[in-house]
């Protein structure tokens, strides 16, 4: 008997469970406000070189005489899309002489920034245009790393110390870093700040997650990897409403860092997590965690099945190189790695495409963030009637297919076929943001609980490497120009879509399975035509 079928006796998703649960979710908010408010924070506005002469120049036209000023002094952008250039302006070389030949062509060193839908962002604020423009990437790609980095850190440190503990440290970092970026004086303490909070960020959430599976049974951990994601698409709704109200990356920046303070208690409210606690032979704190969740559960325990926990093996000494150590084991984990980078790189890709649909900013980023929801339902529907493997295949195989077909419109239509071209962008979203609810469930579910926790950090890890591919990957089509330019970053998101859904029919159903204890559960999971049932299942076929 394991840990699976304590929960069995305890209840599956009882009333402590759901409380512990909606605990868990809710920093998911915050974690998709910081993933993706750099966004926001950082998005250049529409700008224009700043005249000197004229007294308190404006982006804005205020007058004819200005109107004038800016046609003699900005020159025309050879970008169709934009009427002046950004970084150049006319210099005149003699203030007598108004002849066109005396005047140069120079990069300006000020500038001046739309408002309407910004009214200051980090970006403008800093002057990070033209020579600098480069610079907002890097901000985002070091985001990014430490998003890689905390994923990986946090993942190991918490399969050491403890789920609990792990957690409340990325609180405490968190806070401190989240407040302190809202404050950055120059662009170095900024990114550094931003590293931080990548890392603490989604360090948490893959606690979180791993935390929330650990604490249900099988027939409800749909609900703990699905319900999840959930509230990560509210951080995206809460994050797009904020942006319009507020408008300025400070207060922005505030309003994100603000609710982190309430996880501070989270210290009293959490427990360890009794299936860790179990495999490092500390049988008595997960014996009291156990009562405890009978007692809020109104179950009666039976002392024998607490004498069970203790005769499982200790299994300290597991690491993340376990994963690597059993050629099924190490199929297993790579095929996991592909599939969460190229979700990962076609969640972003895709959104970089969908959301080039013109219009209001910020309802075109509250859109992007609504389609998930229909895919998160999808998710809860299915995944406990089609299984992990053949939801999550048909997932990446149809978002992949979704955009390998824009191919037609853009190479063969015009742009009477745009809402086609459209529709067919946000299937693909819709594909890549279930997949990666599915893909959370389905490793959580194939990692052994002594590397869980680093097995998904890992994997989060690889996902990041996926998301910092995207926008090379989306620019790669301006190498090649033309209509079949704009076509070939589809074509390469909808190919490793479809390629990576393909590979997961390799991997086994984890559907109603016991969990893997130990590295050698994990080597034997799957391999067996007739595989042991769990008490759940055997009680189930017992009922009927």
């Amino acid at each position: 008997m394991k840990f699976d079928d304590i929960l069995y006796h305890l209840g599956e998703f009882g009333r402590y469970q759901k409380r512990l649960y909606l605990l868990l979710c809710i920093p998911a908010i915050s974690v998709a406000c910081f993933m993706m408010g750099l966004v926001i924070i950082m998005e250049t506005p529409k700008h224009r070189c700043k005249i000197l002469s004229y007294p308190n120049d404006t982006y804005e036209i205020q007058s004819s005489f200005h109107q004038d000023l800016i046609n003699l002094t900005i020159p025309r952008s050879d970008d169709e899309t934009l009427d002046y250039s950004q970084c150049y302006m006319y210099v005149r070389n003699d203030a007598g002489n108004s002849n066109s030949a005396n005047f140069t062509k120079e990069k300006c060193t000020e500038w001046v920034y739309e408002t309407s839908v910004f009214k200051s962002t980090f970006t403008s604020k800093m002057d990070l245009v033209c020579d600098d423009a480069l610079l907002t990437s890097h901000a985002k790609m070091i985001f990014y790393f430490g998003v890689l980095v905390g994923d990986l850190g946090f993942g190991v440190l918490s399969d050491i110390i403890g789920r609990k503990k792990g957690l409340y440290l990325t609180f405490v970092i968190l806070v401190a870093a989240a407040f302190g970026v809202c404050w950055a004086p120059e662009y170095i303490s900024f990114v550094v700040l931003e590293f931080i909070i990548g890392a603490a960020n989604h360090g948490a959430f893959m606690i979180c997650c791993v935390l929330g599976l650990e604490m249900v049974g099988p027939s409800k951990r749909v609900w703990a990897g699905i319900v999840i994601h959930v509230f990560f698409t509210i951080g995206l709704l809460y994050l797009a409403g904020v942006g319009y109200l507020l408008r300025d990356w400070q207060y922005i920046s505030i309003a994100v860092a603000a609710p982190c303070a309430l996880y501070l208690t989270y210290w009293w409210f959490v427990p360890e997590s009794p299936r860790w606690l179990i495999s490092q032979g500390r049988h008595s704190d997960a014996d009291a965690i156990i009562r405890k969740v009978a007692k809020v559960n109104k179950v009666n325990i039976d002392e024998k099945l607490l004498k069970v926990t203790k005769e499982e093996p200790k299994s300290t000494e597991a690491r993340i190189w376990h994963l690597f150590s059993h050629r099924v084991l190490l199929i297993r984990t790579l095929i996991l790695y592909f599939n969460w980078a190229v979700v990962s790189m076609m969640y972003y890709g895709v959104t970089m495409h969908a959301g080039n649909m013109g219009g209001d900013f910020y309802l075109n980023f509250f859109l992007l963030a609504v389609v998930e929801f229909p895919a998160s339902a999808l998710s809860v529907f299915l995944l406990d009637k089609v299984g992990r493997k053949k939801l999550h295949c048909a997932f990446m195989v149809v978002g992949g297919l979704a955009c390998l077909s824009t191919i037609f419109s853009v190479l063969f239509g015009d742009e009477s076929l745009q809402p086609i071209t459209l529709t067919l962008a946000i299937i693909g979203k819709i594909g890549s943001s279930g997949a990666f609810g599915v893909v959370y469930v389905f490793s959580a579910e194939l990692f052994p609980t002594v590397v869980r926790n680093a097995g998904m950090g890992s994997s989060s890890c690889i996902a990041r490497i996926g998301g910092m591919l995207a926008p090379y990957v989306a620019s790669s089509g301006d190498l090649v120009g033309g209509k079949f330019g704009q076509a070939l970053p589809l074509v390469i998101f909808g190919a490793t879509s479809v390629t990576a859904g393909l590979l997961c029919l390799l991997l086994p159903e984890t559907l109603n399975k016991t969990l893997p204890e130990t590295i050698e559960d994990g080597v034997k999971f799957g391999r067996s035509k007739d595989p042991q049932k769990t008490d759940y299942e055997v009680s189930k076929s017992t009922k009927l």
